[in-house]
């Protein structure tokens, strides 16, 4: 160890030692806390989460006391929200559902397409829906685009139009309202502009019953710039009229700052000048870096000769974090944090047959609480 190095006491890493590692260690008091403050931030407003953001069955048990239902995109994830709270609400969403997914048990169901529409209608089957809309509207500054323009997610106003056209004439399958999750990344300010543009589209066609999905913005180079919950909610509060439901599904802002990846420092070596520091596991524990094209945020470290940390995968994309200006040694312990949310869930975690990490929970008894959140309603 480098001399006078601030390691993590194992009392910090969940009782963790280096021989533990690599592991995912979640902060389930600091995801309550944050829970909280969000759902005190949105009075009136409905608050889903996004169950593919991180499904780990004891973040949901913490954060199913603070919301009102869940938001599913697959059979797989129904059937395990399902399993730990049966009377849940929960939506389902998604682009080429398949029967099982289309007729399954859900209080909504988001309609991708005039196509799934007509598979639904023509099942007999009873279902309460919300038609997908995909409005042509800016969304700039986004770091995803799933409407706005041509995308494969949602109908345009004309698929929107067949679908109300075909819901005609008929009470089987109820047309409850509209479903608009145009952009990921956006701060307040924006996601207020595209609430505003689907509420008013939403009038037209006189349906109170709105989900505007997620997209608050979570910054890996900043993790002191925090979405601003509370002028997001109080936006929502002027915008909505008496009479409707607001419905939002955050997933990514909600649980991405309870997670830590910890890992310990395997080789360190210079290569062509530059330094590399090799840890156990890799992107096939924490894809998220390689996918978003950022360093992923390191608890502090002392300071050193810039290093690029790296993962035990036989490709030159298993980077964790690039030339990040920090003194590392064999055998220290390197902590990750945001890894909350797209992490582990994401990764291909059978690359190269590594061991998989272990899960550890701080303040447990968080999790083990009565549910008093979902499905009060």
């Amino acid at each position: 160890m480098i001399p006078d190095t601030p390691v993590p006491s194992a009392s910090a890493m969940g009782g963790l030692t280096p021989d533990d590692l690599p592991a995912y260690v979640y902060d389930l008091a600091s995801l309550d806390g944050h829970a909280a403050a969000v759902r005190a931030a949105l009075p009136g407003i409905e608050l889903y989460y996004a169950v593919k953001a991180n499904p780990d069955p004891e973040l949901l048990r913490v954060l199913a006391r603070h919301l009102d239902g869940f938001e599913v995109s697959s059979g797989g994830e129904l059937a395990h929200v399902r399993g730990l709270f049966p009377g849940a609400p929960v939506s389902l969403g998604g682009p080429g559902k398949t029967d099982a997914e289309l007729f399954g048990d859900v209080t909504r169901l988001h309609v991708e397409s005039p196509g799934e529409l007509r598979r639904l209608l023509a099942s007999g089957r009873p279902a309460d829906v919300l038609l997908r809309v995909n409005l042509y509207v800016p969304v700039a500054g986004a770091s995803l685009a799933m409407g706005g323009g041509a995308t494969p997610f949602g109908m345009d106003p004309g698929g929107i139009a067949e679908c109300v056209a075909l819901l005609a004439g008929q009470d089987t399958v109820r047309l409850r309202g509209i479903h608009a999750h145009l952009a990921s990344g956006l701060d307040a300010p924006a996601l207020l502009e595209l609430a505003a543009a689907v509420l008013e589209y939403a009038r037209t066609l006189g349906l109170s019953e709105i989900n505007l999905g997620g997209g608050m913005a979570v910054s890996y180079a900043d993790p002191d710039a925090r979405f601003d919950w509370r002028c997001y909610g109080e936006g929502l509060a002027r915008l909505r009229r008496p009479g409707e439901v607001l419905r939002i599904e955050p997933g990514r802002a909600l649980t991405v700052y309870c997670g830590r990846y910890v890992t310990r420092v395997i080789d360190v070596k210079r290569v062509h000048g530059e330094l590399f520091a090799v840890v156990a596991g890799g992107t096939h524990h924490l894809r998220t870096p390689a996918t978003k094209g950022h360093s992923q945020p390191l608890a502090a470290l002392p300071p050193g000769e810039p290093v690029t940390i790296v993962g035990q995968l036989c490709t030159p994309k298993d980077v964790l974090a690039h030339r990040v200006p920090v003194s590392l040694a064999v055998g220290d312990v390197v902590q990750f944090t945001m890894a909350g949310a797209y992490a582990w869930n994401i990764s291909h975690h059978d690359f190269l047959m590594h061991p998989k990490p272990g899960f550890h929970y701080l303040s447990p008894e968080a999790a083990g609480q009565e549910i008093g959140g979902v499905g009060r309603r």
